[in-house]
Protein backbone atom coordinates (compact mmCIF):
# COMPACT_ATOMS: atom_id res chain seq x y z
CA UNK A 1 0.00 0.00 0.00
CA UNK A 2 1.35 3.43 -0.88
CA UNK A 3 2.34 5.78 1.95
CA UNK A 4 -0.45 8.21 1.04
CA UNK A 5 -3.07 5.43 1.19
CA UNK A 6 -1.82 4.30 4.62
CA UNK A 7 -1.96 7.89 5.87
CA UNK A 8 -5.51 8.24 4.51
CA UNK A 9 -6.71 5.00 6.18
CA UNK A 10 -5.01 6.02 9.43
CA UNK A 11 -6.66 9.48 9.26
CA UNK A 12 -10.09 7.91 8.67
CA UNK A 13 -9.61 5.55 11.63
CA UNK A 14 -8.56 8.44 13.88
CA UNK A 15 -11.52 10.55 12.70
CA UNK A 16 -13.88 7.69 13.53
CA UNK A 17 -12.27 7.19 16.94
CA UNK A 18 -12.32 10.91 17.71
CA UNK A 19 -15.67 11.59 16.07
CA UNK A 20 -19.19 10.82 17.17
CA UNK A 21 -20.19 7.32 18.11
CA UNK A 22 -23.25 6.24 16.21
CA UNK A 23 -26.37 7.49 17.93
CA UNK A 24 -24.51 9.17 20.79
CA UNK A 25 -23.65 12.77 21.50
CA UNK A 26 -20.42 14.02 23.03
CA UNK A 27 -20.24 14.75 26.72
CA UNK A 28 -21.51 18.27 27.36
CA UNK A 29 -18.61 20.52 28.32
CA UNK A 30 -20.71 22.40 30.89
CA UNK A 31 -21.77 19.13 32.49
CA UNK A 32 -18.14 18.01 32.62
CA UNK A 33 -17.11 21.33 34.20
CA UNK A 34 -19.88 21.02 36.81
CA UNK A 35 -18.93 17.45 37.72
CA UNK A 36 -15.26 18.39 38.01
CA UNK A 37 -16.12 21.35 40.24
CA UNK A 38 -18.56 19.62 42.57
CA UNK A 39 -16.68 16.31 42.45
CA UNK A 40 -13.41 17.79 43.64
CA UNK A 41 -12.27 16.21 46.89
CA UNK A 42 -14.16 17.65 49.90
CA UNK A 43 -16.29 20.03 47.83
CA UNK A 44 -19.40 17.86 47.89
CA UNK A 45 -19.16 17.46 51.66
CA UNK A 46 -18.77 21.21 52.14
CA UNK A 47 -21.80 21.85 49.96
CA UNK A 48 -23.83 19.26 51.84
CA UNK A 49 -23.22 20.80 55.26
CA UNK A 50 -23.89 24.32 53.94
CA UNK A 51 -27.28 23.26 52.56
CA UNK A 52 -28.66 23.49 56.10
CA UNK A 53 -27.57 27.13 56.43
CA UNK A 54 -24.55 29.36 56.99
CA UNK A 55 -21.60 28.11 59.04
CA UNK A 56 -18.37 29.49 60.39
CA UNK A 57 -15.07 28.03 59.18
CA UNK A 58 -14.56 26.01 62.36
CA UNK A 59 -18.11 24.64 62.17
CA UNK A 60 -17.58 23.40 58.62
CA UNK A 61 -14.30 21.79 59.65
CA UNK A 62 -16.07 20.09 62.58
CA UNK A 63 -18.90 18.80 60.38
CA UNK A 64 -16.53 17.48 57.68
CA UNK A 65 -14.12 15.22 59.59
CA UNK A 66 -10.55 14.83 58.33
CA UNK A 67 -10.71 18.03 56.27
CA UNK A 68 -7.61 20.15 56.87
CA UNK A 69 -7.74 23.91 57.37
CA UNK A 70 -5.65 24.42 54.23
CA UNK A 71 -7.94 22.36 52.01
CA UNK A 72 -11.09 23.87 53.50
CA UNK A 73 -9.75 27.35 52.84
CA UNK A 74 -8.79 26.39 49.28
CA UNK A 75 -12.18 24.82 48.51
CA UNK A 76 -14.09 27.78 49.97
CA UNK A 77 -12.06 30.17 47.80
CA UNK A 78 -12.80 28.06 44.71
CA UNK A 79 -16.51 28.00 45.53
CA UNK A 80 -16.49 31.75 46.16
CA UNK A 81 -14.78 32.33 42.80
CA UNK A 82 -17.62 30.38 41.14
CA UNK A 83 -20.23 32.40 43.13
CA UNK A 84 -21.52 29.22 44.77
CA UNK A 85 -20.50 30.24 48.30
CA UNK A 86 -20.29 33.71 49.77
CA UNK A 87 -18.36 34.90 52.78
CA UNK A 88 -20.34 37.06 55.20
CA UNK A 89 -18.69 39.26 57.81
CA UNK A 90 -20.93 39.61 60.86
CA UNK A 91 -20.77 42.77 62.92
CA UNK A 92 -20.01 42.42 66.58
CA UNK A 93 -17.16 41.94 68.90
CA UNK A 94 -15.31 39.90 67.92
CA UNK A 95 -16.07 40.13 64.23
CA UNK A 96 -17.22 36.77 62.91
CA UNK A 97 -17.13 35.35 59.42
CA UNK A 98 -19.55 32.77 58.10
CA UNK A 99 -19.98 31.02 54.79
CA UNK A 100 -23.30 30.56 53.05
CA UNK A 101 -24.50 29.15 49.77
CA UNK A 102 -25.60 31.72 47.22
CA UNK A 103 -28.75 31.15 45.16
CA UNK A 104 -26.46 29.50 42.58
CA UNK A 105 -25.16 27.20 45.34
CA UNK A 106 -28.63 26.43 46.66
CA UNK A 107 -29.66 25.43 43.14
CA UNK A 108 -27.31 22.46 43.59
CA UNK A 109 -29.46 21.09 46.42
CA UNK A 110 -31.48 18.57 44.37
CA UNK A 111 -28.32 17.16 42.79
CA UNK A 112 -26.41 16.97 46.09
CA UNK A 113 -29.34 15.37 47.94
CA UNK A 114 -29.91 12.91 45.07
CA UNK A 115 -26.24 11.91 45.15
CA UNK A 116 -26.46 11.43 48.92
CA UNK A 117 -29.54 9.17 48.50
CA UNK A 118 -27.79 7.23 45.74
CA UNK A 119 -24.76 6.74 47.99
CA UNK A 120 -26.93 5.41 50.83
CA UNK A 121 -28.67 2.96 48.47
CA UNK A 122 -25.69 1.76 46.50
CA UNK A 123 -22.58 2.34 48.61
CA UNK A 124 -23.92 1.70 52.09
CA UNK A 125 -23.41 -1.51 53.99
Amino acid sequence: MAASAVTEVHSETRATEEGAVAGRSECCQLYHRAVELVGKRWTGAILLVLLDGPLRFSEIRHLVPDLSDRLLSERLKELEAEHIVEQRVLDGSPVRVEYALTSKGMALEPAVRALKAWAKNWLGD
